[in-house]
């Protein structure tokens, strides 16, 4: 059976398997289980749309659940920003929201079962001293002299640190597994440590909190999941994932499942370097449009369509892998062209003057908002004596295979007519800063009656009816392919691209984007995809570039 795309991979084939053999009794639940400390990415996308999806294609279920057993790290506003990413995606986790902090009672109740067992005890080494115990990869680790306490003594010792008797760090609950073993997670790893900060869901009725690998396998199973897909960096950890349930008795023990996580290209997608990017203010916030979190690419103007397509496409593989950013910018393409108005809008003007438009006239043209889709409708959009085009679109002395406007030459507006450059206007250093031009009024609508064809077609904007708005053109934020690689001088940051962001405060837009609300996607055309800032004002518009209409980055290698 394949997924709801109509394509395969190994965890298909996975729960097929499962399913055949009658496994969890036909079940299959799923989890997304992000921990409170940063807002999702790119690469959280991937695993949410992974998760949702296996649940939605087996008819099963998928839990959202939130791993909150590091409260120094977490905050409620990363709660509330993960449960509205994952709900702008496109996914539903009904009434199946739950905290790792939910359980602590039971999984504190669990720790002391371990003891009793003697499969767990209290450790009064410090961090150091530990991680000189566990040895290395050539090396085997060391019994911890604390390793043969008596289980009625260990259970005194976890009952005095749970009610706050000991110093923060001064002792851990440690499993009793093997310091020899070849794989470094099962050498007595920590359970339990004494960590005295304020949690926003217990506040401070915790003192101890437990360990990510211990508190994830048994919430897991307290859910009943079925199918615990994580990413290949736990691929290490399933021995000690297993080795915690096996301990204890569950119906149906959940199975952990490892794929590759995403790397895209030009992109970091580590919490720790986004969040110093954050809290360094070498980006706006976490949703800043340069940032490769979900809330930045909905800020920069991507539809979940897009992420979810994008998800759908680079597929689940087993082993690691670096994907072309140009797959995702191709993916908000193909699906932002169909849909999304078309506009007009200059971004570095250069003024028009029709000489034989009287002033204060103006000619209303009809413009369709899609070619191809004509049930978006029109608008109207006035032709007046002055016009604004972009300086790009005339040349003095024009190349060869130069078509668009230059001295004598005829060029159209779009959706409007054709008109003839006969002046040039230049300042004390010779720019020019105005071209005066006839327009033919017979060729409203953009031809001629007399069928004589011109090959230049310009967007315009009209002076005295355009608003000014402000523009951001974003590019990638990294200069290197895979800045995860680049050393550069030893700080990453130093690959930053210094030219990801350029700000131009002065454009003109057409009338009818005078009051587009944030959020609103539009082709501007001849110049790419742009969506409406949440920074804009009534009547003073700020619109950030989503994409360019084809990747200027693939054309400019290519050129190198």
């Amino acid at each position: 059976m394949a997924n709801e795309t109509g394509s395969s991979h190994f965890i298909d084939d996975i729960i097929q398997d499962d399913a055949r053999s009658g496994k969890h009794g036909g079940r299959v639940a799923t989890r997304f289980p992000p921990e409170p400390n940063g807002y999702l990415h790119i690469g959280h996308a991937k695993s949410i749309c992974l998760n949702f999806g296996m649940a939605s294609t087996y008819t099963g279920t998928c839990n959202l659940r939130f791993d909150d057993t590091n409260p120094a790290k977490e905050d409620i506003e990363y709660v509330d920003s993960i449960m509205e990413d994952v709900r702008w995606l496109g996914f539903d986790w009904e009434q199946r929201l739950f905290y790792a902090s939910d359980y602590f009672e039971r999984l504190y109740e669990q720790a002391v079962a371990l003891i009793r067992l003697d499969k767990a005890y209290v450790c009064d080494l410090t961090g150091d001293q530990v991680s000189e115990f566990r040895g290395n990869f050539h090396k085997p680790g060391r019994n911890s002299p604390f390793r043969d306490r008596t289980v009625d003594e260990n259970l005194d010792l976890f009952a005095r640190m749970r009610v706050g008797e000991f110093a923060d760090g001064a002792r851990t609950l440690r499993a009793k597994i093997d310091m020899a073993s070849p794989n470094m997670n099962m050498r007595d790893p920590p359970m339990y440590r004494i960590k005295r900060s304020h949690h926003h869901r217990t506040g401070d009725t915790w003192c101890i909190y437990p360990m990510y690998d211990f508190a994830h396998c048994f919430s897991d199973a307290f859910e009943g999941i079925t199918h615990s897909l994580c990413t290949l960096e736990f691929e290490d950890h399933r021995a000690l994932y297993d080795w915690f349930l096996a301990q204890v008795e569950f119906p149906h023990r959940p199975q952990q499942i490892e794929f590759a996580r995403l790397a895209l290209t030009y992109t970091v997608l580590s919490k720790r370097k986004l969040l110093e990017l954050v809290t360094t203010g070498l980006v706006d916030g976490w949703d800043d449009p340069r940032m490769p979190t979900i809330s930045g690419y909905r800020r920069r103007g991507y539809t979940p369509e897009s992420i979810r397509n994008f998800a759908e496409r680079i597929g689940v593989a087993r082993r690691d892998g670096l994907i072309d950013v140009a797959l995702l910018e191709h993916a908000i393409r193909e699906d932002l062209e169909p849909k999304a108005a078309r506009v007009m809008g200059v971004l570095d003007p250069l003024k028009v003057v029709l000489t034989n438009l009287p002033e204060g006239e103006i000619v209303w043209l009809d413009a369709p908002f899609h070619p191809e889709n004509p049930e978006m409708g029109s608008r109207r959009v006035p032709l007046t004596r002055e016009l604004w085009i972009e300086q790009d679109d005339f040349r003095e002395e024009p190349p060869k295979k130069f078509f668009r406007l230059a001295p004598g030459r005829e060029v159209r507006l779009r959706y409007g007519c054709l008109i003839t450059c006969n002046e040039l206007v230049k300042d004390a250093d010779g720019k020019v800063i105005e071209l005066r031009c006839t327009w033919d009024p017979d060729s409203k609508g953009g031809n001629a009656p007399d069928g004589r064809k011109v090959k230049g077609t310009l967007h315009w904007v009209s002076a005295s009816h355009g608003v000014q708005a402000e523009v951001r053109l974003y590019d990638r934020l990294f200069r290197s392919e895979n800045p995860a690689d680049d050393k550069d001088g030893g700080d990453w940051k130093n690959g930053l691209n210094p030219e990801s962001l350029q700000v131009l405060p002065v454009c003109y837009v057409e009338p009818s984007l005078a009051d587009a609300a944030p959020g609103g996607r539009f082709q501007f055309e001849r110049l790419g995809y742009f969506c409406a800032d949440k920074d804009a004002r009534p009547g003073k518009p700020v619109f950030n570039r989503t994409v360019a209409l084809r990747d200027s980055w693939a054309k400019a290698e290519a050129k190198e």
